[in-house]
């Protein structure tokens, strides 16, 4: 993939687009050019409709119909209504992850479970980690997703509507929204009963969206915990109790499969399905040989805890920074 920035000289949007396309990008392994545009003759014929324009493999993702070739100064209008000088990271990594799927591709193994090595804290810009970590505690408390009004607190700090920061975390894949807007999932938690619950020290029942998010619950919470799943193969029950940070697996031969069914999507779609406790290598490489969508593999116990603790275990223990609850902060992505 190739990114062109079209540009007009000193153009003061340019160190912006190009930092949030470095931050959109990361991981991706695309190519960055930037081009100065001299005359309105080269703006028309690089597709140039103000200074930046960006271009993903000669195609402008943001083109308005009917926009004119221009050298002057292009505006876009962030999800918040306010207009700024270049696209949102959000935005960037939304047309990217488009771009991404058409052609083949091969998907780096358990890229979607990290988030290509972003993780899955939520960036502090625009109240996306007060929402985030608000949502998460609501979860963890109650056992149950929190209602849109229960979050206004939070957003409102940052100057936004909660339903609002909400979409962002969403296109973000930081959580999933059904089609009234409502929470369904905010990994690790699920708001469905799933084939995977924790049973946390304080008696409270919650579901998670895969093995590895239960995995990493009881690190993330800080938390004694009992999960309980079941092989879907055979039906019996797995058992993990963490006790203190240790966690003892039942049966001792049960393993995790990590995979995963396309490069991009929400990892909801792409790798939840796949990410399950089976109570030995056989029966995971069984369900493997019968689910030929998925690609991936079977890993041991201390694999499978690492991984859930490395995505899961600084999501509530990494406040924002003191002063960024401003409600003149802009949204950066």
């Amino acid at each position: 993939m190739r990114i062109t920035v079209l540009i007009v000289s000193d153009c003061p949007n340019a160190p912006v687009i190009e930092e949030r396309i470095a931050h959109a990008a990361e991981g991706r392994g695309v190519e960055v050019e930037l081009v100065e545009v001299a005359d309105q003759e080269e703006a028309a014929r690089l597709g140039m409709t103000g200074s930046p324009t960006v271009l993903i493999d000669g195609v402008d993702p943001f083109a308005v119909p009917g926009a004119p070739a221009s050298l002057s100064c292009r505006l876009y209008r962030g999800a918040d209504g306010r207009v700024e000088g270049a696209p949102s990271v959000v935005k960037l990594r939304r047309v990217l992850d488009a771009a991404g799927t058409s052609g083949d591709c091969e998907c780096p193994p358990m890229d979607a479970a990290g988030r290509g090595g972003r993780g899955r804290l939520a960036p502090v810009a625009g109240g996306l980690r007060a929402v985030q970590q608000a949502v998460l505690r609501h979860f963890a408390t109650t056992g149950d997703a929190p209602t849109v009004s229960e979050l206004e607190i939070a957003a409102d700090a940052h100057g936004r509507g909660a339903a609002e920061v909400l979409a962002d975390l969403a296109a973000e894949d930081f959580l999933t929204l059904d089609d009234h807007g409502r929470i369904r999932a905010a990994y690790p938690f699920s708001a469905v009963p799933t084939n995977h619950r924790v049973r946390l020290a304080s008696g409270i029942d919650v579901w998670s969206m895969c093995a590895v998010d239960a995995l990493g619950i009881p690190d993330m919470l800080g938390s004694d915990a009992v999960i309980t799943s079941a092989d879907p193969i055979t039906g019996e029950s797995v058992t993990v109790t963490s006790t203190r940070g240790s966690m003892t697996w039942q049966p001792s031969t049960a393993v995790v499969y990590v995979g995963q069914r396309s490069c991009t999507g929400p990892a909801a779609d792409v790798t939840c399905g796949a990410l399950n406790f089976f109570t030995s290598h056989r029966t995971a490489h069984t369900w493997a040989e019968q689910h030929p969508d998925y690609t991936g593999n079977a890993v041991d116990q201390n694999h499978a805890e690492a991984l859930g603790r490395s995505i899961f275990a600084s999501l509530l223990t990494q406040p924002e920074p003191a002063g960024t609850s401003a409600h003149s902060q802009p949204l950066q992505g």
